[in-house]
């Protein structure tokens, strides 16, 4: 999904300072820690919310990209903020890199979050699939959010499910732009599975796969039929049929969002034989938070979960 969080204000780059958090891959030459915050106390870590305990509680926030207004997106000290901030659910974007690595970057470029720019000057337009992962592993992805996350760095997907499993945290996983990536859905369920994420427990209750692309998602589900998928986006009511042949959730934008649509994906049954699941996007101030609390949705996904909590008390 697409919010700007580089428009933020100097406001939120200043509570970013707060952020909890280190670095994440090495950078030849310039030694970066990469040790992460240390585990709460088993007493005072929330425990994973199954669907029932969201929905009696208001709908589950996802912390997009992230504590994302709070912290360099996509990176390993957003997910540590929204730990920090009491999160469990985080978003995420993957792509693959020159040489079949997944990274976890929104964009299909690197020059907006990264200095790209400045240290390839000769390799225009900086599209994640031309760059090695270690060449992206150089790359500054903090300095352009605020100078005290200067040397933050892009994580692989490897090493952003260590971070979540460290803070205890569950993911909604977004397959970017497959259409430049063949085969990215089985590359990354490979990862997946590699870091202990597909076991029964992890897909019951932390982990979904979303995309934009209708035939990723279907192929998703089917190369593994246990994960529960979602849909980005809002298909005509007459088509939500078929989407619920392989989503358990539909996933559109808030803004054209309505009451009555909500109804119609809550009245069909997903794949697993449950009741298709409505999260919003980008939902990033109260208002907006209580419209679509009111319209029923069960997730609101959003770069200020602190805000979105406080308006709907989720």
């Amino acid at each position: 999904m697409y919010a700007g969080t580089a428009t933020a204000t100097a406001s939120v780059a200043a509570a970013a300072v707060m952020g909890a958090g280190t670095l994440l891959m090495s950078n030849p030459g310039t030694p970066v820690a990469d040790t992460p915050a240390p585990r709460r106390p088993v007493q005072q870590v929330a425990p994973v919310r199954h669907a029932t305990d969201a929905m009696a509680r208001g709908p589950r926030v996802y912390a997009h990209r992230g504590a994302s207004a709070y912290a360099p997106e996509n990176t390993l000290r957003a997910v540590d903020k929204a730990d920090a901030m009491g999160f469990d659910w985080v978003e995420n974007d993957v792509q693959l890199t020159r040489d079949g690595v997944l990274v976890v970057m929104h964009d299909t470029g690197l020059a907006r979050t990264t200095d790209a720019e400045e240290v390839f000057p000769d390799r225009a337009p900086w599209a994640v699939k031309d760059f090695t992962a270690a060449e992206i592993s150089r790359l500054d992805a903090g300095s352009w959010f605020g100078p005290a996350y200067a040397g933050t760095r892009v994580p692989t997907l490897h090493q952003y499910l260590k971070r979540l499993g460290h803070n205890r945290q569950s993911l909604l996983l977004e397959i970017k732009s497959p259409e430049i990536y063949p085969g990215i859905e089985r590359a990354t369920l490979k990862v997946l599975d590699e870091e202990g994420w597909l076991d029964r427990s992890h897909v019951r209750d932390r982990l979904v796969i979303q995309s934009f692309g209708a035939d990723s998602v279907r192929t998703v589900h089917e190369l593994r039929p246990d994960v529960v998928t979602g849909f980005l986006g809002a298909p005509a009511v007459a088509e939500l049929p078929s989407y619920a042949a392989f989503a358990d959730q539909i996933n559109p934008s808030w803004t054209g969002l309505s009451v009555d649509y909500v109804a119609a994906v809550h009245a069909l049954k997903g794949p697993h034989d449950k009741k298709l699941r409505v999260n919003a996007w980008t939902v990033n101030d109260s208002a907006a938070a209580l419209k679509v609390h009111g319209m029923g949705v069960d997730g609101i996904i959003t770069n200020t979960p602190d805000v979105v909590r406080a308006a709907t008390k989720s």
